[in-house]
């Protein structure tokens, strides 16, 4: 027996965890119960950069239009994220093969490298946050730091975590000590400010109107389904769908609306005219104890980065199925890593609506299929085995048309908000091509 299989044994925990890539998840393996999900949502809508999207809310909208612009973005993109991981845990598999049947197989390879190229821009931003955090905090504990060293210490804690996979994430990680531990400084934060300000006043104060209403619900929407393409991925490890749905939806929804206000709040409480991270991470180290609410963020913050890592591992495996995950993770974290040293915040808004435009009319196809189109067509059971070898046109189309309706509802008529519209016609459009090409197969064969 070698040293290596002689260590294996001695410290079962040193054997690396089974790897899937896109193959069904075996049974055996899905072992996460509802709250297994409900820990890992609430955790993954927790970050500084939901609290940078929160501030992006005000004073373009008063207090009072931010909250209820949150409660209606967070519903609606949280029931999209819930649906979705319905379908990981039914079929076992990650989302971009769950596209294989509404886009045929070269069409979820698009939309993978669509997939690929968000989730590497949200590694980036989240070592660009991470490090910027751990700077801050650096300069206050020792009177020096170095934001490169940071970023590179924090690339390596993700890409371990990465390497470990969702189920020792969930188990070793959040359920024993990371999400505890941040809804504790979450309450404290949330206390301190409406112990030390008047949010009454700012409860009253009015917006500039720079913002119109649906373009802000449609930003907080952008970051649940920002997370759509991911969902599948861990969801897979659920063991029954219908608690894969409500610990899904009831986890992010839970801590993206508590976020994205604590967002809004600490923006008008420290009274800054340019909503940076600068900004807030100076507003929270004003706190009492703020320095360390920030640690706990920021340690926290490192299992969203592990999430995009980890997927986008998954994603290229969509594509070339045969590569190793992990060399893949690998790789993954130092690109993460280069731009994370060169990126600057000036585009995170237009970041944000992107995401939305791509993704809110993708998975309008993909919920229309799976819900409503094999229903009426008499399609159940695997219904991955519906896989076409290259692309599947009506749904390539609608995915297209809905991009297009949302960028021109965003650029031309931002006051109506453009998430609902595209997916609603998205949805109805793939759903009546699909009926009509069936009818047309249907007199062909007769």
């Amino acid at each position: 027996m070698t040293l290596k299989e002689r260590l294996r044994t001695w410290f079962p925990r040193l054997q690396a965890p089974p790897t899937w890539g896109i193959d069904p998840v075996p049974v055996e393996h899905q072992r996460l119960r509802w709250f297994d999900i409900f820990v890992l949502w609430s955790s993954l809508g927790v970050g500084l950069l939901v609290l940078e999207a929160g501030a992006l809310l005000v004073p373009g909208l008063s207090l009072a239009q931010a909250l209820i612009a949150i409660l209606i973005g967070t519903a609606i993109g949280s029931l999209l994220l819930a649906l979705v991981g319905v379908l990981g845990s039914v079929y076992g598999v990650p989302t971009m093969v769950l596209l294989r049947p509404v886009l045929g197989r070269h069409g979820s390879y698009l939309a993978s490298i669509f997939n690929i190229v968000q989730l590497i821009g949200w590694t980036a931003f989240e070592l660009w946050v991470i490090g910027l955090a751990a700077h801050h905090v650096g300069q206050a504990l020792f009177g020096m730091s170095n934001y490169y060293a940071w970023v590179a210490v924090f690339t390596v804690w993700c890409v371990l975590l990465a390497l470990g996979g969702p189920l020792v994430v969930v188990r070793e990680w959040l359920e024993k000590f990371g999400v505890w531990i941040v809804f504790g400084v979450t309450i404290w934060m949330t206390i301190y400010l409406f112990t030390h300000y008047d949010v009454t006043a700012l409860w009253n104060r009015s917006g500039t109107g720079d913002l119109p209403f649906w373009l802000g619900v449609d930003l907080v929407a952008a970051m649940p389904i920002s997370w759509i393409p991911l969902v599948a991925d861990y969801n897979r490890f659920v063991r029954r769908s219908h608690g894969g749905f409500w610990g899904t939806y009831a986890g992010f929804a839970l801590t993206n609306v508590w976020f994205y206000a604590l967002g809004a709040l600490f923006v008008l409480t420290a009274n800054v005219s340019q909503p940076t991270p600068e900004n807030l991470i100076t507003a929270i180290m004003a706190m009492t104890g703020g320095v360390v609410a920030l640690v706990v963020i920021l340690v926290d913050e490192t299992d969203n980065a592990f999430a995009d890592i980890y997927s986008t591992a998954v994603s290229v495996q969509n594509i070339f199925p045969h590569l190793n995950q992990r060399l893949v993770i690998i790789l993954v974290g130092v690109v993460g890593f280069l731009l994370a040293t060169l990126l600057t915040m000036s585009e995170y808004f237009t970041f944000l609506l992107l995401i939305g435009s791509l993704f809110v009319p993708l998975f309008g196809v993909v919920l229309a299929d799976y819900f409503v189109v094999r229903r009426l067509m008499g399609i159940y059971g695997d219904t991955l085995a519906d896989q076409s070898a290259g692309w599947q046109w009506s749904g390539i189309v609608s995915w297209l048309v809905g991009v297009a309706i949302y960028q021109a509802i965003t650029q031309l008529l931002p006051q109506l908000g453009a998430s609902i519209p595209a997916f609603l016609i998205t949805f109805v459009m793939y759903t009546a091509l699909r009926l009509v090409q069936r009818q047309h197969l249907l007199r062909t064969a007769g």
